[in-house]
């Protein structure tokens, strides 16, 4: 049974308590300028984006689809508004995946553009933060809502092993964009790979993590960082205000060294 000086104490260490567990109530609520009002949005601002200003602006649009019907493959297009001035960066953000950074895009030469499919394991906001010669970060983003699990399901050619006879494979096209699009041309490629996210046991992460685009002159275009959540067999689409002289040529790597090497005409 608790001695009285104890028992006087008591009081006292219940009220600390009470002021430690209000204290962290405080640490864990949401931005107050967060349009989700997101939980995750503050450690994920900590992880993944530097000190720098940074504001949510419309300017930086993020369209997917409502409703994730594969949630294994939900399309996502970035696009951010010219009168942002010059962008040096663009990274993706998922606030309720577990792992939560799908790539980083440096446009170089290319219009601040970029569609992509990716793994989504439940419902969540999809976030774009674009980082401008400025130094400001400007974040947009939209609501996908999915029955989840994309992140922890093998894809089709790690269950049937077919990954083995096309890994690094690339094939693209360039395509002429009709007057009043944005750019006049659209780079579309495709490189194969599991992109495994280390999640669906016995399988280790497994995925591409670098790109890049150069024109004919070795001049680089593009350049990109994926990460694990970037679908199975990915595909990319690059605007450019102007076609690339001289093909096309897409350099890489993944993870585990092999290296990613194609031209294209």
């Amino acid at each position: 049974m608790p001695t009285l000086p104890l028992l006087r104490r008591l009081p006292a260490a219940l009220l600390l308590a009470a002021a430690a567990l209000a204290a962290q109530g405080q640490a864990i609520k949401p931005a107050a300028d967060d349009p989700y009002q997101s939980l995750p949005w503050l450690d994920m601002r900590a992880a993944h984006l530097d000190q720098r200003p940074l504001r949510f602006d419309p300017r930086v649009q993020v369209q997917g689809p409502a409703f994730a019907e594969d949630p294994m493959n939900v399309p996502i297009t970035v696009r951010v508004d010219p009168a942002l001035g010059t962008v040096e960066k663009i990274v993706v953000l998922v606030d309720r995946n577990p792992i939560r950074r799908v790539l980083e895009y440096w446009p170089l030469q290319a219009l601040p553009a970029l569609s992509f499919r990716f793994k989504l394991e439940q419902a969540s906001p999809v976030r774009a933060a674009v980082l401008t010669r400025a130094g400001q970060w400007h974040v947009g983003g939209t609501w996908v809502d999915s029955a989840g699990g994309g992140c922890t399901v093998s894809g089709a050619t790690r269950k049937d092993g077919s990954w083995t006879q096309t890994l690094g494979e690339v094939s693209g096209r360039m395509f002429s964009r009709a007057p009043g699009m944005d750019g006049a041309a659209r780079l579309r490629l495709q490189v194969m790979h599991p992109m495994d996210t280390g999640l669906v046991a016995g399988v280790p992460a497994f995925y591409v993590n670098r790109l890049s685009v150069r024109d004919g002159s070795g001049r680089e275009l593009a350049r990109l960082q994926a990460f694990e959540p970037v679908s199975e067999n990915p595909v990319f689409s690059f605007d450019f205000a102007q076609p690339p002289t001289g093909g096309v040529t897409v350099t890489g790597a993944d993870n585990n060294g092999n290296r990613i090497a194609s031209q294209l005409p």
